[in-house]
Protein backbone atom coordinates (compact mmCIF):
# COMPACT_ATOMS: atom_id res chain seq x y z
CA UNK A 1 0.00 0.00 0.00
CA UNK A 2 1.36 3.25 -0.72
CA UNK A 3 1.52 6.24 1.07
CA UNK A 4 -1.20 7.88 -0.71
CA UNK A 5 -3.61 4.99 -0.73
CA UNK A 6 -3.32 5.03 3.05
CA UNK A 7 -3.90 8.75 3.54
CA UNK A 8 -7.56 8.57 2.52
CA UNK A 9 -8.40 5.79 4.47
CA UNK A 10 -11.48 7.04 6.41
CA UNK A 11 -10.20 6.97 9.78
CA UNK A 12 -10.21 9.73 11.76
CA UNK A 13 -6.49 9.58 13.06
CA UNK A 14 -5.19 9.83 9.87
CA UNK A 15 -6.67 12.57 8.35
CA UNK A 16 -5.97 14.84 11.40
CA UNK A 17 -2.14 13.60 11.08
CA UNK A 18 -2.31 13.03 7.76
CA UNK A 19 0.26 10.21 8.13
CA UNK A 20 -0.47 6.57 7.54
CA UNK A 21 -1.23 4.31 10.55
CA UNK A 22 2.36 2.83 10.88
CA UNK A 23 3.98 6.03 11.34
CA UNK A 24 1.79 6.98 14.25
CA UNK A 25 4.15 8.02 17.12
CA UNK A 26 3.07 8.33 21.22
CA UNK A 27 3.01 12.26 20.96
CA UNK A 28 0.87 12.13 17.81
CA UNK A 29 -1.79 10.25 19.65
CA UNK A 30 -1.41 12.73 22.91
CA UNK A 31 -2.09 15.71 19.96
CA UNK A 32 -4.77 13.86 18.31
CA UNK A 33 -6.44 13.45 22.05
CA UNK A 34 -6.43 16.88 23.32
CA UNK A 35 -7.59 18.42 19.61
CA UNK A 36 -10.50 16.16 20.01
CA UNK A 37 -10.69 16.35 23.92
CA UNK A 38 -10.50 12.92 24.50
CA UNK A 39 -11.89 11.56 28.49
CA UNK A 40 -11.28 7.78 28.05
CA UNK A 41 -8.44 5.75 26.77
CA UNK A 42 -9.78 1.80 26.51
CA UNK A 43 -6.53 -0.62 25.95
CA UNK A 44 -8.30 -3.62 24.32
CA UNK A 45 -6.63 -7.15 23.82
CA UNK A 46 -7.77 -10.56 23.11
CA UNK A 47 -7.73 -13.26 25.65
CA UNK A 48 -7.75 -16.75 25.77
CA UNK A 49 -11.63 -17.35 24.70
CA UNK A 50 -10.45 -15.07 21.82
CA UNK A 51 -12.79 -12.17 22.28
CA UNK A 52 -11.66 -8.72 22.99
CA UNK A 53 -11.36 -7.17 26.40
CA UNK A 54 -11.21 -3.67 27.37
CA UNK A 55 -9.33 -2.07 30.27
CA UNK A 56 -10.98 2.22 30.92
CA UNK A 57 -8.40 4.80 32.07
CA UNK A 58 -10.10 8.30 32.90
CA UNK A 59 -7.77 11.23 31.00
CA UNK A 60 -7.87 13.70 33.71
CA UNK A 61 -4.19 15.01 32.53
CA UNK A 62 -1.51 14.98 29.83
CA UNK A 63 0.90 13.85 32.36
CA UNK A 64 -1.19 10.54 32.71
CA UNK A 65 -2.44 10.04 29.13
CA UNK A 66 1.48 9.96 28.84
CA UNK A 67 2.39 7.26 31.58
CA UNK A 68 -0.19 5.31 30.17
CA UNK A 69 1.15 5.03 26.99
CA UNK A 70 4.75 4.98 27.59
CA UNK A 71 4.50 1.89 30.54
CA UNK A 72 1.27 0.42 29.53
CA UNK A 73 -0.60 -1.13 32.43
CA UNK A 74 0.03 -4.57 34.76
CA UNK A 75 -3.30 -6.99 34.37
CA UNK A 76 -3.62 -10.18 35.84
CA UNK A 77 -2.80 -13.19 32.98
CA UNK A 78 -4.32 -16.08 35.02
CA UNK A 79 -7.85 -14.54 33.97
CA UNK A 80 -7.25 -13.94 30.88
CA UNK A 81 -5.51 -17.49 30.19
CA UNK A 82 -5.68 -20.47 31.79
CA UNK A 83 -2.36 -21.57 31.30
CA UNK A 84 -0.88 -18.96 33.45
CA UNK A 85 -0.75 -19.50 36.66
CA UNK A 86 -2.16 -17.85 39.63
CA UNK A 87 1.29 -17.03 41.67
CA UNK A 88 2.99 -15.37 39.11
CA UNK A 89 -0.48 -13.73 36.62
CA UNK A 90 1.34 -10.71 36.87
CA UNK A 91 1.59 -9.54 32.81
CA UNK A 92 1.85 -6.13 31.52
CA UNK A 93 -0.73 -4.95 28.17
CA UNK A 94 1.47 -2.62 26.23
CA UNK A 95 -0.69 -0.35 23.63
CA UNK A 96 0.53 -0.55 19.47
CA UNK A 97 0.12 2.91 18.47
CA UNK A 98 -0.53 2.12 14.72
CA UNK A 99 -3.75 0.81 16.01
CA UNK A 100 -5.10 3.92 18.25
CA UNK A 101 -9.10 4.42 16.99
CA UNK A 102 -11.84 6.46 17.92
CA UNK A 103 -14.84 4.07 19.73
CA UNK A 104 -17.21 4.45 17.14
CA UNK A 105 -20.08 3.73 19.83
CA UNK A 106 -19.24 5.35 22.64
CA UNK A 107 -21.16 8.57 23.67
CA UNK A 108 -18.52 10.18 25.52
CA UNK A 109 -14.98 11.34 23.18
CA UNK A 110 -13.44 7.36 23.73
CA UNK A 111 -9.79 6.38 21.85
CA UNK A 112 -9.42 2.69 21.79
CA UNK A 113 -6.01 1.33 21.35
CA UNK A 114 -4.56 -2.67 20.81
CA UNK A 115 -2.30 -4.16 23.27
CA UNK A 116 0.43 -6.84 23.24
CA UNK A 117 1.54 -8.99 26.06
CA UNK A 118 4.72 -8.83 27.83
CA UNK A 119 6.23 -10.62 30.93
CA UNK A 120 8.20 -9.58 33.59
CA UNK A 121 11.22 -8.93 32.65
CA UNK A 122 9.51 -6.96 29.97
CA UNK A 123 9.79 -9.07 26.57
CA UNK A 124 7.03 -10.11 24.57
CA UNK A 125 5.15 -13.12 26.39
CA UNK A 126 6.27 -16.00 24.72
CA UNK A 127 3.06 -18.13 24.98
CA UNK A 128 0.48 -15.07 24.22
CA UNK A 129 -1.20 -16.22 20.98
CA UNK A 130 -0.41 -13.26 19.52
CA UNK A 131 3.27 -13.42 20.08
CA UNK A 132 2.97 -16.98 18.36
CA UNK A 133 1.85 -15.82 15.53
CA UNK A 134 4.12 -13.50 15.45
CA UNK A 135 6.88 -16.22 15.95
CA UNK A 136 5.08 -18.15 12.90
CA UNK A 137 5.12 -15.25 10.52
CA UNK A 138 8.91 -14.89 11.16
CA UNK A 139 10.23 -18.15 10.87
CA UNK A 140 8.38 -18.61 7.53
CA UNK A 141 10.12 -15.97 6.09
CA UNK A 142 13.97 -16.71 7.51
CA UNK A 143 13.37 -20.40 5.88
CA UNK A 144 11.65 -18.53 2.49
CA UNK A 145 12.93 -15.45 2.30
CA UNK A 146 8.96 -14.71 1.16
CA UNK A 147 5.85 -12.95 2.87
CA UNK A 148 3.03 -14.74 4.35
CA UNK A 149 -0.14 -13.02 3.65
CA UNK A 150 -3.88 -13.59 5.31
CA UNK A 151 -7.00 -12.86 4.73
CA UNK A 152 -10.66 -14.40 5.68
CA UNK A 153 -14.32 -14.77 4.63
CA UNK A 154 -15.79 -13.83 7.87
CA UNK A 155 -19.50 -15.75 7.73
CA UNK A 156 -22.50 -15.14 10.44
CA UNK A 157 -26.27 -15.49 10.77
CA UNK A 158 -28.61 -12.69 12.17
CA UNK A 159 -31.33 -13.67 14.14
CA UNK A 160 -34.50 -10.91 14.58
CA UNK A 161 -38.01 -11.30 15.14
CA UNK A 162 -39.89 -12.70 12.35
CA UNK A 163 -41.15 -10.61 10.04
CA UNK A 164 -43.84 -11.96 7.12
CA UNK A 165 -43.28 -9.23 4.54
CA UNK A 166 -40.99 -10.09 1.70
CA UNK A 167 -40.24 -14.01 2.89
CA UNK A 168 -36.71 -15.13 1.51
CA UNK A 169 -36.52 -18.59 -0.01
CA UNK A 170 -35.14 -20.87 2.50
CA UNK A 171 -31.40 -21.94 1.39
CA UNK A 172 -31.46 -19.92 -1.30
CA UNK A 173 -30.24 -16.23 -0.05
CA UNK A 174 -27.11 -16.29 -1.95
CA UNK A 175 -26.16 -12.52 -3.21
CA UNK A 176 -30.03 -11.78 -2.14
CA UNK A 177 -31.21 -7.73 -2.14
CA UNK A 178 -33.12 -6.55 0.41
CA UNK A 179 -35.89 -6.58 0.83
CA UNK A 180 -35.99 -10.13 0.51
CA UNK A 181 -32.79 -10.32 2.31
CA UNK A 182 -32.81 -8.62 5.78
CA UNK A 183 -30.28 -6.49 7.55
CA UNK A 184 -28.51 -5.50 4.51
CA UNK A 185 -28.24 -1.57 6.11
CA UNK A 186 -26.78 -3.10 9.29
CA UNK A 187 -23.93 -5.26 7.42
CA UNK A 188 -23.17 -1.91 5.12
CA UNK A 189 -22.60 0.12 8.54
CA UNK A 190 -20.57 -2.49 9.70
CA UNK A 191 -18.28 -2.13 6.90
CA UNK A 192 -18.24 1.94 7.16
CA UNK A 193 -16.85 1.19 10.57
CA UNK A 194 -14.58 -1.16 9.98
CA UNK A 195 -13.31 0.89 7.28
CA UNK A 196 -12.49 3.77 10.08
CA UNK A 197 -10.47 0.71 12.04
CA UNK A 198 -8.05 0.17 9.17
CA UNK A 199 -10.01 -2.84 7.74
CA UNK A 200 -9.48 -3.02 4.39
CA UNK A 201 -12.72 -4.93 3.02
CA UNK A 202 -13.13 -6.74 -0.32
CA UNK A 203 -16.61 -6.81 -0.65
CA UNK A 204 -19.71 -7.71 1.69
CA UNK A 205 -23.12 -9.81 0.68
CA UNK A 206 -25.82 -12.12 1.93
CA UNK A 207 -24.99 -15.44 2.16
CA UNK A 208 -27.01 -19.13 1.57
CA UNK A 209 -28.29 -19.43 4.67
CA UNK A 210 -32.20 -18.37 5.57
CA UNK A 211 -34.86 -19.63 7.10
CA UNK A 212 -37.79 -18.59 9.28
CA UNK A 213 -39.08 -20.41 12.55
CA UNK A 214 -42.47 -19.25 13.99
CA UNK A 215 -40.56 -16.79 15.79
CA UNK A 216 -37.77 -15.53 14.44
CA UNK A 217 -35.69 -14.90 10.78
CA UNK A 218 -32.47 -16.50 10.32
CA UNK A 219 -30.21 -14.53 8.07
CA UNK A 220 -26.63 -15.59 7.02
CA UNK A 221 -24.24 -12.49 5.88
CA UNK A 222 -20.89 -12.54 4.62
CA UNK A 223 -17.89 -10.21 4.94
CA UNK A 224 -14.32 -10.74 2.80
CA UNK A 225 -11.38 -9.00 3.45
CA UNK A 226 -8.60 -7.83 1.53
CA UNK A 227 -4.94 -9.87 2.42
CA UNK A 228 -2.66 -8.66 4.41
CA UNK A 229 0.13 -9.46 6.98
CA UNK A 230 -1.00 -11.77 9.68
CA UNK A 231 -0.87 -9.18 12.51
CA UNK A 232 -3.51 -7.07 10.04
CA UNK A 233 -5.61 -9.78 9.18
CA UNK A 234 -6.07 -11.24 12.37
CA UNK A 235 -7.10 -7.56 13.77
CA UNK A 236 -9.52 -7.18 11.13
CA UNK A 237 -11.13 -9.97 12.11
CA UNK A 238 -11.21 -9.13 15.95
CA UNK A 239 -12.73 -5.87 15.33
CA UNK A 240 -15.19 -7.33 13.02
CA UNK A 241 -16.56 -9.75 15.03
CA UNK A 242 -16.72 -6.78 17.77
CA UNK A 243 -18.35 -4.26 15.94
CA UNK A 244 -21.09 -6.62 14.40
CA UNK A 245 -21.57 -7.80 17.79
CA UNK A 246 -21.99 -4.28 18.91
CA UNK A 247 -24.52 -3.59 16.13
CA UNK A 248 -26.57 -6.52 17.07
CA UNK A 249 -26.61 -4.94 19.92
CA UNK A 250 -27.75 -1.65 18.95
CA UNK A 251 -30.46 -3.06 17.00
CA UNK A 252 -31.91 -5.57 19.50
CA UNK A 253 -30.74 -8.36 17.49
CA UNK A 254 -28.64 -11.43 18.02
CA UNK A 255 -25.37 -11.99 15.84
CA UNK A 256 -23.71 -15.42 15.90
CA UNK A 257 -20.33 -16.83 14.13
CA UNK A 258 -21.43 -20.51 15.73
CA UNK A 259 -20.55 -23.06 13.00
CA UNK A 260 -24.10 -24.83 13.02
CA UNK A 261 -26.99 -22.95 14.44
CA UNK A 262 -29.98 -25.29 12.70
CA UNK A 263 -30.64 -29.28 11.64
CA UNK A 264 -30.31 -29.05 7.95
CA UNK A 265 -29.23 -25.70 7.26
CA UNK A 266 -25.94 -24.15 5.97
CA UNK A 267 -23.48 -23.27 8.41
CA UNK A 268 -20.89 -20.58 8.85
CA UNK A 269 -17.37 -21.11 7.98
CA UNK A 270 -14.40 -18.67 8.04
CA UNK A 271 -12.81 -19.28 5.46
CA UNK A 272 -8.98 -17.89 5.04
CA UNK A 273 -7.51 -17.01 2.06
CA UNK A 274 -3.45 -17.13 1.76
CA UNK A 275 -1.24 -15.69 -0.17
CA UNK A 276 2.53 -15.79 -0.52
CA UNK A 277 4.41 -12.39 -1.72
CA UNK A 278 8.15 -11.11 -2.28
CA UNK A 279 8.18 -7.00 -2.35
CA UNK A 280 4.72 -6.83 -2.74
CA UNK A 281 3.99 -9.18 -5.49
CA UNK A 282 2.54 -12.33 -5.65
CA UNK A 283 5.01 -15.15 -5.80
CA UNK A 284 2.44 -17.90 -6.02
CA UNK A 285 1.83 -18.08 -10.02
CA UNK A 286 3.57 -17.85 -13.00
CA UNK A 287 4.41 -16.28 -15.87
CA UNK A 288 1.09 -18.32 -17.40
CA UNK A 289 -1.04 -17.30 -14.39
CA UNK A 290 -0.94 -20.89 -13.22
CA UNK A 291 -0.06 -21.80 -9.90
CA UNK A 292 3.95 -22.29 -9.61
CA UNK A 293 5.85 -24.36 -6.84
CA UNK A 294 5.72 -21.81 -3.89
CA UNK A 295 1.92 -22.00 -4.17
CA UNK A 296 1.71 -26.33 -4.38
CA UNK A 297 4.64 -26.66 -1.64
CA UNK A 298 2.36 -24.43 0.61
CA UNK A 299 -1.12 -26.27 -0.40
CA UNK A 300 1.00 -29.60 0.29
CA UNK A 301 2.06 -27.95 3.76
CA UNK A 302 -1.76 -27.00 4.54
CA UNK A 303 -2.90 -30.63 3.35
CA UNK A 304 -0.27 -32.58 5.87
CA UNK A 305 -1.37 -30.42 9.17
CA UNK A 306 -4.90 -30.02 8.09
CA UNK A 307 -6.23 -32.52 10.73
CA UNK A 308 -4.03 -31.04 13.11
CA UNK A 309 -5.26 -27.24 11.98
CA UNK A 310 -8.77 -28.01 13.19
CA UNK A 311 -7.86 -28.00 17.04
CA UNK A 312 -6.85 -23.95 16.45
CA UNK A 313 -9.68 -23.52 13.65
CA UNK A 314 -12.70 -25.82 15.34
CA UNK A 315 -12.89 -25.55 18.67
CA UNK A 316 -16.31 -27.14 20.05
CA UNK A 317 -18.46 -29.62 19.52
CA UNK A 318 -20.57 -28.03 16.84
CA UNK A 319 -17.70 -27.30 14.96
CA UNK A 320 -18.41 -30.85 13.66
CA UNK A 321 -21.74 -30.86 12.46
CA UNK A 322 -20.69 -28.53 10.09
CA UNK A 323 -18.06 -30.67 8.74
CA UNK A 324 -20.47 -33.09 7.22
CA UNK A 325 -20.95 -34.38 3.40
CA UNK A 326 -23.18 -32.20 1.20
CA UNK A 327 -23.33 -29.04 3.22
CA UNK A 328 -20.57 -27.14 1.03
CA UNK A 329 -17.88 -27.90 4.29
CA UNK A 330 -15.06 -30.18 3.61
CA UNK A 331 -14.47 -33.44 4.89
CA UNK A 332 -11.82 -34.97 2.72
CA UNK A 333 -8.12 -33.50 2.63
CA UNK A 334 -7.96 -33.21 -1.12
CA UNK A 335 -7.10 -29.73 -3.69
CA UNK A 336 -8.30 -28.50 -6.42
CA UNK A 337 -9.33 -25.19 -8.77
CA UNK A 338 -12.38 -23.48 -8.25
CA UNK A 339 -13.87 -26.86 -6.10
CA UNK A 340 -15.93 -26.14 -3.22
CA UNK A 341 -16.13 -29.54 -2.26
CA UNK A 342 -12.31 -30.04 -1.60
CA UNK A 343 -10.51 -28.99 1.64
CA UNK A 344 -7.69 -26.23 -0.20
CA UNK A 345 -9.53 -24.13 -3.15
CA UNK A 346 -7.80 -22.53 -5.76
CA UNK A 347 -10.41 -19.53 -6.41
CA UNK A 348 -10.95 -18.20 -9.87
CA UNK A 349 -8.39 -15.35 -10.93
CA UNK A 350 -7.49 -12.78 -13.60
CA UNK A 351 -4.02 -13.68 -14.55
CA UNK A 352 -5.29 -15.09 -17.99
CA UNK A 353 -8.31 -12.54 -18.46
CA UNK A 354 -7.87 -9.17 -20.20
CA UNK A 355 -10.40 -6.12 -21.61
CA UNK A 356 -13.53 -7.71 -20.45
CA UNK A 357 -14.79 -4.32 -19.26
CA UNK A 358 -13.69 -3.36 -22.69
CA UNK A 359 -16.28 -5.81 -24.19
CA UNK A 360 -18.88 -4.33 -22.14
CA UNK A 361 -17.75 -0.82 -22.37
CA UNK A 362 -16.84 0.14 -26.00
CA UNK A 363 -15.32 3.88 -25.03
CA UNK A 364 -12.88 1.89 -22.90
CA UNK A 365 -9.74 1.56 -24.69
CA UNK A 366 -7.14 1.23 -22.52
CA UNK A 367 -5.41 -2.32 -22.58
CA UNK A 368 -5.20 -4.23 -19.06
CA UNK A 369 -3.14 -6.93 -18.20
CA UNK A 370 -4.04 -9.89 -16.01
CA UNK A 371 -4.34 -9.37 -12.68
CA UNK A 372 -1.98 -11.15 -10.89
CA UNK A 373 -1.61 -9.84 -7.47
CA UNK A 374 -5.20 -11.28 -6.45
CA UNK A 375 -4.59 -14.82 -6.53
CA UNK A 376 -5.05 -16.75 -3.62
CA UNK A 377 -5.04 -20.36 -2.09
CA UNK A 378 -8.39 -21.16 0.67
CA UNK A 379 -8.74 -22.88 3.54
CA UNK A 380 -12.13 -23.71 3.72
CA UNK A 381 -12.52 -26.18 7.15
CA UNK A 382 -12.51 -23.34 9.92
CA UNK A 383 -14.57 -21.85 11.47
CA UNK A 384 -16.35 -18.61 13.53
CA UNK A 385 -14.83 -20.71 16.87
CA UNK A 386 -11.11 -20.29 15.75
CA UNK A 387 -8.69 -19.06 17.72
CA UNK A 388 -7.48 -16.34 15.16
CA UNK A 389 -3.96 -16.01 16.37
CA UNK A 390 -3.43 -19.48 15.96
CA UNK A 391 -5.39 -20.64 12.92
CA UNK A 392 -2.88 -17.76 11.70
CA UNK A 393 -0.13 -19.19 13.34
CA UNK A 394 -0.79 -22.78 12.13
CA UNK A 395 -1.19 -21.84 9.13
CA UNK A 396 2.30 -19.92 8.49
CA UNK A 397 4.15 -23.16 10.00
CA UNK A 398 1.85 -25.61 7.48
CA UNK A 399 2.73 -23.68 4.71
CA UNK A 400 6.21 -23.19 6.19
CA UNK A 401 6.51 -27.15 6.09
CA UNK A 402 5.80 -27.57 2.71
CA UNK A 403 8.64 -25.37 1.58
CA UNK A 404 10.56 -28.14 3.94
CA UNK A 405 8.93 -31.23 2.44
CA UNK A 406 11.45 -33.15 0.31
CA UNK A 407 8.16 -34.50 -1.82
CA UNK A 408 5.50 -31.75 -1.54
CA UNK A 409 5.02 -31.36 -4.96
CA UNK A 410 4.94 -34.71 -5.28
CA UNK A 411 2.35 -34.73 -2.27
CA UNK A 412 -0.02 -31.66 -4.28
CA UNK A 413 -0.12 -33.82 -7.56
CA UNK A 414 -1.42 -37.08 -5.75
CA UNK A 415 -4.11 -35.15 -3.54
CA UNK A 416 -5.37 -33.66 -6.54
CA UNK A 417 -9.02 -33.75 -7.11
CA UNK A 418 -10.89 -31.94 -10.23
CA UNK A 419 -14.56 -33.49 -9.24
CA UNK A 420 -17.42 -33.01 -7.05
CA UNK A 421 -15.83 -35.20 -4.58
CA UNK A 422 -19.96 -35.38 -2.56
CA UNK A 423 -21.72 -37.02 -5.85
CA UNK A 424 -21.82 -40.71 -5.80
CA UNK A 425 -20.24 -41.29 -8.90
CA UNK A 426 -17.16 -40.42 -7.62
CA UNK A 427 -17.65 -42.28 -3.96
CA UNK A 428 -14.46 -44.34 -4.99
CA UNK A 429 -12.71 -41.49 -5.22
CA UNK A 430 -13.57 -40.23 -1.59
CA UNK A 431 -12.51 -43.93 -0.08
CA UNK A 432 -9.21 -43.17 -0.73
CA UNK A 433 -9.04 -39.82 0.73
CA UNK A 434 -7.33 -38.83 4.32
CA UNK A 435 -10.72 -37.37 6.01
CA UNK A 436 -10.71 -34.25 8.57
CA UNK A 437 -11.54 -34.98 12.36
CA UNK A 438 -14.91 -35.69 13.30
CA UNK A 439 -14.93 -34.20 16.83
CA UNK A 440 -12.60 -31.98 19.22
CA UNK A 441 -11.08 -35.42 21.02
CA UNK A 442 -10.20 -36.53 17.68
CA UNK A 443 -8.70 -33.27 16.58
CA UNK A 444 -6.65 -33.24 19.66
CA UNK A 445 -5.37 -36.78 19.62
CA UNK A 446 -4.29 -35.55 15.91
CA UNK A 447 -2.56 -32.27 17.69
CA UNK A 448 -0.68 -34.63 19.51
CA UNK A 449 0.74 -36.42 16.95
CA UNK A 450 1.69 -33.69 14.52
CA UNK A 451 2.76 -31.39 17.40
CA UNK A 452 6.15 -31.11 16.81
CA UNK A 453 5.71 -29.25 13.65
CA UNK A 454 3.95 -26.78 15.61
CA UNK A 455 7.06 -26.76 18.19
CA UNK A 456 9.53 -26.17 16.21
CA UNK A 457 11.99 -23.63 16.23
CA UNK A 458 9.86 -22.48 19.03
CA UNK A 459 7.12 -21.19 17.61
CA UNK A 460 4.29 -23.26 19.52
CA UNK A 461 5.66 -23.78 23.46
CA UNK A 462 4.87 -26.83 24.95
CA UNK A 463 1.92 -25.77 27.35
CA UNK A 464 -0.30 -24.08 24.72
CA UNK A 465 -0.62 -27.43 23.00
CA UNK A 466 -1.01 -29.03 26.21
CA UNK A 467 -3.60 -26.67 27.06
CA UNK A 468 -5.63 -27.02 23.62
CA UNK A 469 -5.46 -30.39 24.14
CA UNK A 470 -7.03 -30.54 27.81
CA UNK A 471 -9.54 -27.95 26.40
CA UNK A 472 -10.62 -30.08 23.51
CA UNK A 473 -10.91 -33.46 24.99
CA UNK A 474 -13.01 -31.87 27.91
CA UNK A 475 -15.86 -31.98 25.12
CA UNK A 476 -15.54 -35.67 25.35
CA UNK A 477 -16.93 -35.65 22.25
CA UNK A 478 -15.82 -38.63 20.83
CA UNK A 479 -19.27 -40.04 19.61
CA UNK A 480 -21.34 -37.06 20.09
CA UNK A 481 -22.33 -37.18 16.38
CA UNK A 482 -23.54 -40.60 16.61
CA UNK A 483 -25.18 -40.24 20.20
CA UNK A 484 -27.17 -36.96 19.31
CA UNK A 485 -30.61 -38.61 17.83
CA UNK A 486 -32.92 -35.97 18.12
CA UNK A 487 -33.28 -32.47 16.67
CA UNK A 488 -33.69 -31.18 19.90
CA UNK A 489 -30.67 -32.40 21.23
CA UNK A 490 -28.45 -30.89 18.92
CA UNK A 491 -30.51 -27.37 19.06
CA UNK A 492 -29.31 -27.67 22.87
CA UNK A 493 -26.19 -27.63 21.54
CA UNK A 494 -25.98 -24.89 19.34
CA UNK A 495 -27.88 -22.59 22.31
CA UNK A 496 -24.64 -23.40 24.49
CA UNK A 497 -22.27 -22.44 22.13
CA UNK A 498 -24.22 -19.70 20.31
CA UNK A 499 -21.54 -16.80 21.08
CA UNK A 500 -17.76 -18.76 20.29
CA UNK A 501 -15.25 -16.86 19.23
Amino acid sequence: MTHSEELINPNPLISFLNKPKHDFTKKDIIAFAEHKGIQIVNFRYVAGDGRLKTLNFPITSKKYLDTIFSYGERVDGSSLFSYIEAESSDVYAIPRFSTANMNPFSEIPTLDIMCSYFNKDGNPLASAPENIMNKADNVFTDVTGLRFEAMAELEYYIISPKSDLYPGINQKAYHESMPFSKWENLRCEALVLLSQCFSHIKYAHSEVGNFSTDTHDYTQNEIEFLPTNLSEAAQQLIHAKWILRMLGYKYGVTITFAPKISVGKAGSGMHIHTRITKDGKNKMINGKGELNDNARKAIAGYLTLAPSLTAFGNTIPTSYFRLVPHQEAPTNICWGDRNRSVLVRVPLGWAGSKNMVNKLNPLETEKLDGLTDKQTVELRSPDGSADIYLLLAGLAVAARHGFEMKNALEFADKAYVNVNIFQSEHKEKCKNLDKLPSSCWESAEVLMKQKEFYLKDNVFTKGIIEGIVENLKSYHDQTLRNDIKEDCELMKLVEKYIHCG
